[in-house]
């Protein structure tokens, strides 16, 4: 059938390309889907390349579907993360899922995504631990090791068992198969591997990453952002919605009233972030919910917009472009090429986060990611 992968390419590099060559070596005949997160990602990051550049890369480089994750899971916390992305795979058929992990247990991440699902303690547990001031993916370690004794506390491992989880949870036919993630990649045809956030120091740093990117991806990087070129517009989002904070996605009411304090005397994101950030509140879940107020991303929209209402199709190669006409009778969801072509508030937001993602960047590449947005159709090679 075919093989997915969960991606957010930021930047697309050297270990990708790996995992790519693994892929078409476990799996030559088999078309590449790729479920992409676009331009802000899991852990509130904004991606240092556009969803289109990114999409020409994993094209170039041996996908042949790109999928967009749409923002309302791009966005959110592991378990909102997987179930958009399963249900996306799920809906295209896909029947096989390959996710990098520290540990590659996958034997173990089925253990214990049953133990989530059929323990009728687990939740309350898992409660019980973040009220004693835990956060959630500290509260999940430890609860699962009293039940099991076996312990998930890698960032990857966490995300496989929610991929897993989540599987299991909407009984998609899709089997997991892990890649270990490791700085020794034996017989590999490129260059050094290291993980794309400390490729994004280097840039940051302005020092060289040849070493560490595909060429195409270098190549790619002329206008290089972070969080940080963001920061003006989040101070007026907060300042012009001071007691509406809690409208939000995932700001609660303790969360509010600290922003409020912290604002008033950060002069960068980063002093922002650290002022905020406690035992319970992790520096990513932090960023999430900063990203939400600079998207005006409320609670109301994401309880309506809990499912997948569109596959959004962003390139395509021969052999995806088949597969996909071949999956057109089976899948229940609309397969939008154009932007025109979709009616839907999923779709809508969309734009919206184009609009907020080109703030930081010079007025003509603003006028081309808004053109984009809703004009280009699919990228085909």
């Amino acid at each position: 059938m075919a093989v997915g992968v969960i991606a957010e390419f930021n930047p697309f590099h050297n270990g990708h390309l790996y995992l790519f060559q693994k892929i078409k070596e476990l799996f030559p005949e088999e078309p590449l889907v790729i479920i992409l997160g676009g331009n802000f990602l899991e852990r509130g990051e904004v991606s240092i390349l556009n969803k289109w550049d990114k999409t020409e890369l994993a094209l170039t480089y041996g996908a042949d579907l790109v999928i967009e994750l749409p923002f309302v899971f791009a966005t959110q916390s592991a378990d909102y993360f997987a179930h958009g992305s399963i249900s996306l795979l799920k809906e295209l058929k896909v029947d096989k899922i390959v996710f990098g992990s520290e540990t590659n247990l996958v034997s173990q991440f089925e253990e214990l995504a049953d133990i989530q699902l059929t323990h009728p303690e687990y939740e309350n547990m898992v409660k019980e631990e973040m009220k004693l001031g835990k956060n959630y993916p500290t509260a999940l370690s430890l609860v699962l090791k009293k039940l099991t004794g076996k312990t998930v506390q890698l960032p990857n491992d966490i995300l496989a068992l929610s991929y897993i989880r989540e599987i299991k949870k909407q009984k998609a036919s899709i089997k997991a198969i892990s890649i270990q993630r490791t700085n020794d990649y034996h017989h590999f045809s490129g260059n050094e591997i290291t993980s794309a956030e400390s490729i994004r120091r280097l840039i940051q740093e302005g020092k060289e990453i040849s070493s560490y990117v595909p060429k195409k991806t270098q190549e790619k990087i002329t206008f290089p952002i972070s969080n940080e070129n963001y920061f003006s517009y989040l101070k007026y989002q907060i300042m012009t919605h001071w007691n509406q904070l809690e409208q939000f996605q995932t700001v609660d009411q303790d969360m509010s009233a600290r922003i409020k304090k912290a604002i008033l005397s950060s002069q960068s994101l980063e002093e922002l972030i650290q002022k905020l950030k406690t035992k319970r509140y992790t520096y990513n879940r932090i960023q999430r919910m900063l990203t939400h107020i600079l998207c005006h991303f409320t609670k109301e929209e994401a309880k309506q917009m809990c499912e997948i209402e569109y596959i959004r199709v962003l390139g395509f190669t021969n052999k995806g472009k088949t597969y996909l006409n071949q999956m057109k009778k089976q899948v229940t969801l609309p397969i939008i090429t154009t932007y025109s072509k979709g009616n839907s508030s999923m779709l809508l937001l969309e734009q919206r986060i184009t609009y907020c993602y080109s703030l930081a960047f010079p007025l003509e590449i603003q006028k081309q990611l808004w053109k984009e947005e809703y004009q280009k159709g699919p990228i085909q090679m």
